[in-house]
């Protein structure tokens, strides 16, 4: 405890686990429940109903899983598909790469599209695939919405174009962990199958809960998909979701509350001025990054990420080094460079409970491990560019107006 004390509070600028606000930390702090009880039935019929509207869909099934989005992930395949069945899946960076592994460890045909990190995933050749497959061999196409190592963000509109083109059946799965409650996100309008989220991302609490939710062509894709699946079944779901009592198992009750906290602040803000918010941190931050010299690891402004910055720094310094003083010397909290980018990458993550003031103090923090690496930033120069940006796009509290 001595090791990790310091004053003030810790700026945790990773992307995700994020910071958890005082309302989820107060709504958390309870004993334990019988959750055979009716409160706590009652409670999960209504988050069930609140978490439709962080997925823009009213036909969606939404499960609560006591998992990560590596569980979830897990959820989403093994109901929907069977072994052997052919998917199309990119990576673009360590976390598609990651879900890559695991669909090919779970004995699926993996039809691997992989781009160069810092690029988004190759429509083109989904394209050319989809298009090629006129005997619809393809069981499912498998898209990280948002790549957290490189801050890339995918079109999902485009993806669903593209299927819609070539009238193909595939199932459309994705990965919106570090996405959905930050960045635009449309299930039903832009037809995805499966969704799936965390709890320690944007939703901005403890890690532990993974949210998936299913369309009713994946429900009805799960009657007849021959994976094995036990702890994920969403069979065992449905079943105790009829007879009103929501839980094949033990959940967390503490989470739940948590969950129904973050959600009503998520509401009271509203979603869309939310995504508006994010919109607003990642571009204060890209600036900052431009007016320090150096280069984001995202090549193209279409893939620029809302939730997460990956900064490029020059050969001569080891981004690793970065992280490690931010956190010795200033209590500030990094991501580390991951895989192909590990020692040439440092990243910022802006997602979750989070607002400007804020931002700029990690941005200064920044500054200051900068010059201590030996960087030649002028400091006050990133945080003067998000200020001059910030002071003209952030808008008044309607609370105090």
């Amino acid at each position: 405890m001595d090791y990790t004390y310091a004053p003030g509070r810790n700026h945790l600028f990773v992307p995700g686990p994020v910071n958890i606000p005082d309302q989820v930390l107060r709504a958390m702090n309870r004993n334990n429940e019988d959750y055979r009880s009716p409160a706590i039935p009652a409670l999960t019929k209504t988050l069930l109903e609140d978490v439709k509207k962080i997925f823009k869909t009213t036909s969606g099934t939404p499960f609560l899983l006591p998992t990560t989005g590596t569980g979830a992930w897990e959820s989403a395949l093994t109901n929907t598909l069977s072994p052997g069945d052919r998917i199309v899946s990119f990576i673009i960076g360590q976390f598609s790469l990651l879900w890559v592994d695991q669909q090919k460890r779970l004995g699926f045909n993996v039809d691997v599209v992989e781009s160069e990190w810092g690029r988004g995933a190759d429509l083109d050749v989904l394209a050319s695939k989809l298009a090629a497959d006129t005997a619809h061999t393809i069981k499912a196409v498998c898209i990280v919405h948002n790549e957290t190592a490189t801050g890339v963000t995918n079109n999902l509109a485009t993806v669903r174009k593209i299927l819609d083109e070539y009238q193909h059946p595939a199932l459309f799965l994705v990965d919106g962990v570090s996405s959905i409650c930050a960045l635009d996100f449309r299930m039903d309008e832009w037809g995805v199958d499966v969704a799936l989220t965390g709890s320690q991302k944007a939703l901005s609490l403890p890690t532990g809960m993974g949210i998936v939710c299913a369309s009713p062509k994946a429900i009805e894709a799960s009657q007849s998909a021959k994976s094995l699946r036990v702890f994920f079944d969403w069979k065992d779901y449905l079943k105790f979701y009829k007879m009103g009592t929501y839980w094949p198992y033990t959940p967390s009750i503490q989470l739940l509350y948590g969950l129904k906290a973050a959600l009503d602040l998520i509401f009271e803000e509203g979603l869309d001025n939310v995504i508006a918010r994010h919109t607003r941190l990642g571009t204060a931050t890209r600036l900052a990054v431009e007016a320090w010299g150096l280069k984001n690891c995202t090549q193209k402004e279409e893939w620029f990420s809302d939730t997460v910055t990956a900064v490029v720094v020059p050969p001569y310094i080891d981004s690793s080094e970065i992280v490690r003083r931010g956190w010795k010397r200033y209590n500030l909290s990094l991501g580390l460079g991951l895989n192909k980018v590990a020692g040439k990458v440092f990243r910022i993550g802006h997602l979750g409970h989070l607002n400007d003031l804020q931002l700029l103090g990690c941005l200064a923090g920044v500054e200051m491990v900068l010059k201590d690496v030996g960087y030649p930033v002028k400091l006050g120069s990133g945080v003067a560019a998000a200020c001059a940006y910030l002071q003209n796009n952030i808008p008044m509290i309607p609370s105090r107006i």
